[in-house]
């Protein structure tokens, strides 16, 4: 950009002009009025007395014009100073802009400096960068083309692998079929040896329960009540003795399992874990697995041992009512529910190998002796036979008129007692299903659907609890009551006779269980 300082000096010299021209003007001016006025006072100096008094008054006229124009000629000079002033400030206001510009200048030299420099130095990093997206782009392929080989080696390996499992599967799994065949070989030589123990008696007292077990007495009428023990809150709808044990086991509708000593009458453990309420216990023949059928349509296995929850067995679908474990093995176990459903359980496993699909809901079932066979009882009335490995329907019978309620097997197997809401007490033989027996009693009515009734161990006497808190006892060969017990203030809901004869325990709807001598 060209410098400003002449550009100044020709504003100045142009001011200065103007004002002289002005000067100029005003003295024209002056010397014109001068001029015209001139005449008059001529004509004023003769002496002619007839135009005195117009002369006079035409020179005060004048006069006094000419004081407007002296009085104009003062505002014109008041004015040139202002705008001499004004022209000042302007040229200093001036001299600063200039200075402004002359270093926005500057400042713009630098910045064209800098941004030839960062135009420099993008152009080289945009080079860089094409060379590195170009190395990038051969180094994606490159990946992509080494995933490729990673998932193919990778699913290839995992083919591998599953065929590699599946063979250990198929191993491990005729190693197990042979190991279980085995063991269900054993137990079913030890149960045949059990049943054959079973048979004898010895003075009409003793008998043999198992091979290298002890000798139990025979079963006592009993008459008084032992321990009144407050086990459960809101109801005790199951109770079970261990095997060859004084140990009873109860469940509840506060979701709790507890172990008991009938000797004292005190608590031993206390199994935690179930959702729902307990509607039916089961206990394996070596009393270490607890199995309890639940409201919350599942099953919980606990290790007695250990009091942890073992296995939860899932697949009904609504509450689960009744549970039984196989008489010679430990490892099946056999569920019925609402949902018209029997499920075959293998405990080994933890999950269901079969399922059996009824119109008629059940609400107790009990294994055979040989563990081959499944006896249930029906809402309709019916006592139905079922193959355990098939599934499939043996035989049934029209057992009661209304829902059957309990299923008890006899120790030696060959008579099944079933109880009803009919308030009679069926058994029959499990080879023929022809009734042998019925049991019934003026005031004694089945409390519930899930009302269980019992066989004492010697096969003698039936027990069953009553709406009335009452429980009835009964002879087997005198089809008549022996004995009438009572201590319960509400329902009872279940009756379990200990294995060595004594003592009968019973539950009510209070959870008050009681156990009898």
């Amino acid at each position: 950009m060209m410098p400003l300082a002449p550009s100044n000096m020709l504003q100045e010299e142009i001011a200065k002009e103007a004002i002289k021209h002005a000067l100029e003007a005003l003295r024209k001016r002056h010397l014109v009025e001068e001029g015209a006025h001139t005449p008059a006072i001529i004509a004023l100096a003769k002496p002619i007395i007839s135009q005195g008094s117009e002369w006079k008054e035409k020179a005060e006229n004048l006069e006094l014009e000419l004081q407007q124009c002296y009085k104009a000629q003062s505002r014109l000079s008041d004015q040139l100073v202002v705008e001499v002033a004004e022209s000042r400030a302007l040229k200093s206001s001036l001299r600063e802009k200039e200075a402004v510009i002359i270093n926005l200048e500057n400042e713009l030299s630098k910045t064209r400096d800098e941004y030839s420099q960062l135009k420099t130095d993008l152009q080289e990093k945009t080079k860089a960068l094409e060379l590195v997206i170009s190395e990038n782009t051969e180094l994606k392929a490159q990946l992509e083309e080494m995933t490729i080989k990673a998932k193919n080696a990778e699913a290839e390996n995992k083919m591998l692998i599953d065929r590699w499992m599946l063979e250990k599967m198929k191993d491990a799994e005729k190693l197990n079929e042979a190991n279980a065949l085995y063991e269900e070989m054993i137990e079913r030589l030890k149960a045949s040896g059990v049943e054959q123990f079973a048979r004898l008696q010895v003075d009409g007292i003793v008998r043999r329960s198992e091979e290298g077990a002890e000798f139990f007495a025979e079963s006592t009428i009993s008459t008084v009540c032992k321990h009144r023990i407050h086990a459960h809150e809101g109801g005790c709808a199951s109770i079970l003795f261990e095997y060859n044990s004084g140990k009873l086991i109860s469940g509840g509708q506060d979701r709790s399992i507890k172990l008991w000593d009938t000797n004292t009458g005190l608590l031993s453990r206390t199994l935690y874990g179930c959702l729902g309420s307990v509607l039916d216990l089961a206990i394996t023949h070596d009393n270490r697995s607890v199995i309890a059928a639940s409201s919350s349509n599942n099953l919980f296995v606990w290790d007695v041992s250990s009091g942890r929850v073992r296995h939860t067995l899932t697949g009904h679908t609504d509450k689960v009512c009744a549970v039984d474990v196989s008489k010679i093995s430990s490892r099946h176990v056999v569920s019925a529910a609402y949902d018209r459903t029997i499920k075959v359980w293998d405990l080994q496993k933890g999950y269901c190998i079969n399922t059996i699909i009824f119109h008629s809901n059940c609400n107790a079932l009990c294994f055979s002796m040989d563990g081959l066979t499944i006896c249930s009882g029906h809402i309709d009335g019916n006592l139905r036979l079922w193959d355990i490995q098939t599934g499939k329907l043996i035989s049934e019978v029209a057992a009661h008129s209304q829902a059957v309620t309990s299923i008890s097997l006899s120790r030696n197997g060959n008579v099944v007692l079933t109880s009803g809401r009919d308030n009679l007490h069926n058994l029959f033989d499990m080879r023929s299903l022809e009734v042998c027996g019925t049991l019934r009693a003026t005031g004694n009515r089945v409390a519930s659907n899930w009302s269980r009734s019992c066989i004492s161990a010697d096969d003698n006497y039936v027990a069953a609890g009553s709406a009335d808190g009452s429980v009835y006892i009964w002879s087997i060969s005198k089809a008549d009551i022996v004995s009438t017990l009572k201590e319960h203030a509400a329902p009872v809901l279940c009756c379990t006779w200990s294995g060595l004869g004594k003592p009968l325990a019973s539950a009510d709807k209070n959870g008050i269980v009681c156990t009898w001598t």
